[in-house]
């Protein structure tokens, strides 16, 4: 046990339900059990289940959500970092859409979630990223809104999202072999780790330092902390309950319900918190005490 874990990713498909573990292994029984407590579902016919039903409704929950808030956020016309902060919105929805098909336990062809698992992960690692990219808005580096700011964003977005899609299929499918290592134990693809479970990390924390330096430094307030720091206690509970609790919950349940349903809840108020800090910030009301424009 000298060996880093740096990269693998056994322990974690063991114990949780993550999207990446869809591509990892070619090994699985057909239930695709990693040997932990395995999620037992409604049965279908020919031997099928469908699996994280709970998941599934809240992740169709947090699209509906979501895209109320993307409308409530349109009406918002002076609001600075509208127009990014609805880009970082709809990447939240393909993200929630694309869990229903990862997450949740549906009989799909194994190719079919192989595709969806590609868009889920590149869009977490590039959605993080806009959330980032709108922390770094509220310093008027480039005017909000523009079609410059826009395509910057999308741009950016979508380097991360093809070139995290396309390892994550590559890993799947093997079109280049050279993942192929990533389907024997200790199931390791350092690629996938980097850009799956720690940029999103680096970037989430970025957007939480840049956000608090210009609420306390710029707005000179406290009260849109609040908001953030509800953001972010209630994201790393989701984490906690997905990394740490997940194995317990569905042994406790016996397979019925695993720490991945509360992750999705916890994920879905998180990104609620965060678009009410967002809007606590543009109100029209707060006094001009930096030198940022639209604060």
């Amino acid at each position: 046990m000298g060996s880093t874990q740096f990269g693998n990713f056994e322990n974690f498909c063991r114990d949780s339900t993550l999207p990446v573990c869809n591509v990892l292994s070619e090994n699985r029984d057909q239930n695709g059990n990693w040997g932990g407590c395995q999620l037992t579902g409604i049965p279908l016919a020919n031997d099928q289940r469908l699996g994280n039903i709970g998941s599934i409704i809240i992740s169709a929950a947090a699209i509906l959500v979501a895209a109320f808030l993307l409308f409530k956020s349109e009406r918002k016309k002076a609001a600075v970092g509208r127009r990014e902060m609805q880009l970082f919105l709809l990447g939240y929805i393909i993200i929630s859409l694309c869990e229903i098909f990862t997450i949740g336990e549906f009989p799909l062809n194994s190719k079919v979630r192989i595709v969806f698992t590609g868009i889920h992960l590149g869009m977490i690692t590039a959605t993080t990223w806009i959330l980032m990219l709108n922390a770094v808005v509220g310093y008027q580096v480039i005017d909000d809104g523009t079609p410059l700011s826009v395509a910057l964003f999308f741009a950016s977005a979508a380097a991360l999202l093809v070139g995290t899609g396309y390892i994550t299929m590559d890993t799947g499918f093997g079109w280049t072999g050279y993942w192929n290592d990533s389907h024997v134990s200790p199931y390791r693809n350092i690629a996938l780790y980097v850009l799956y479970q720690l940029a999103p990390l680096v970037f989430l924390v970025a957007f939480l330092v840049l956000e608090a330096i210009l609420v306390l430094r710029v707005l000179g307030e406290v009260r849109p902390m609040i908001y953030l720091v509800a953001a972010a206690l209630l994201f790393a509970i989701g984490q906690i309950f997905t990394y740490v609790v997940s194995r317990y919950i569905c042994e406790g349940s016996a397979g019925k319900i695993d720490g991945s349903l509360f992750e999705t809840l916890f994920t879905l108020l998180a990104v609620v918190m965060v678009w009410i800090f967002w809007s606590s910030i543009t109100e029209d009301d707060w006094p001009a005490t930096g030198s940022v424009a639209g604060y």
